[in-house]
């Protein structure tokens, strides 16, 4: 199966880096948290959100984004709301890392600007009030648009009901 990345920088909500424990156990990705985070990870609000999907989950945490970097390499899309294509435009490749920033202020802009032409927007309406989406529903948007240009590899794509 194909190696999917999922990058928190700085989380800050235990509830949306909780959604995103269950996002990243569901479809198989690997769970990088980039300190310093604005909670504990032994946080009740963030065990709770991420329900029972902790046996699931494979997670690495970090001191900072110069650790994080050190210690990772392959191909980094960030999303951020500041940037100049859709999240749809990538194609997007195996080993694969999906960036995304802290709910108050979303990823250092010098690290945007480093890395411009890597950076990924999700459509939104154009209106400065509407600023971006919650970070747990950006991460699910990017991972099943990944998931879904690599044909859902060795997931589950139908149901059945019981009677």
């Amino acid at each position: 199966m194909p190696s999917l990345h999922i990058v928190l920088v700085e989380p800050e909500i235990p509830q949306n880096t909780g959604n995103v424990v269950r996002t990243c156990a569901a479809t198989g990705a690997h769970l990088h948290l980039v300190g310093p985070m604005g909670f504990s990870i032994d946080d009740r609000k963030l065990k709770r959100a991420g329900l029972d999907y902790w046996r699931l989950l494979d997670i690495t945490l970090y001191d900072s984004l110069s650790d994080f970097f050190s210690r990772n390499q392959g191909n980094f899309f960030y999303f951020s709301s500041k940037a100049g294509r859709t999240h749809t435009d990538p194609v997007y490749p195996d080993n694969c890392y999906l960036v995304f920033g802290k709910e108050t202020a979303g990823l250092p802009e010098d690290l945007l600007c480093a890395h411009y032409e890597s950076c990924v927007r999700i459509p939104m309406i154009p209106d400065n009030r509407a600023r971006c989406l919650n970070l747990s529903n950006s991460v699910a948007v990017g991972v099943y648009e990944v998931l879904r240009q690599w044909g859902f590899p060795e997931m589950l794509c139908e149901g059945s009901l019981s009677e």
